[in-house]
């Protein structure tokens, strides 16, 4: 007598996780991939700048801060500020 097939499925594939960008947009000079990113969390700070137009921000982080958390305060600043 043979054997029966399994009725299983197969375990579902895991998708490939993506990284965050690490250069981003110039809310100043709408020039793409410009924006650099230098987290020390050493120091908790962040400073974030343009190599176009040469715009410069920083701010404070804390050891989960991320690159993209720090271009959010950034554009959340200029909106508030306008």
């Amino acid at each position: 007598m043979g054997r029966r097939k399994s009725k299983r499925k197969p375990p579902p594939k895991r998708r490939a996780i993506q990284p965050l960008d690490q250069m981003f947009n110039c809310p100043f000079c709408n020039h793409e991939k410009s924006c650099e990113v230098k987290m020390d969390k050493s120091r908790n700070s962040a400073l974030i700048s343009c190599r176009v137009c040469s715009e410069r921000f920083q701010t404070t982080i804390n050891f989960l801060s991320e690159p993209v958390d720090v271009y959010n305060d950034w554009i959340d600043m200029c909106e508030a500020t306008n």
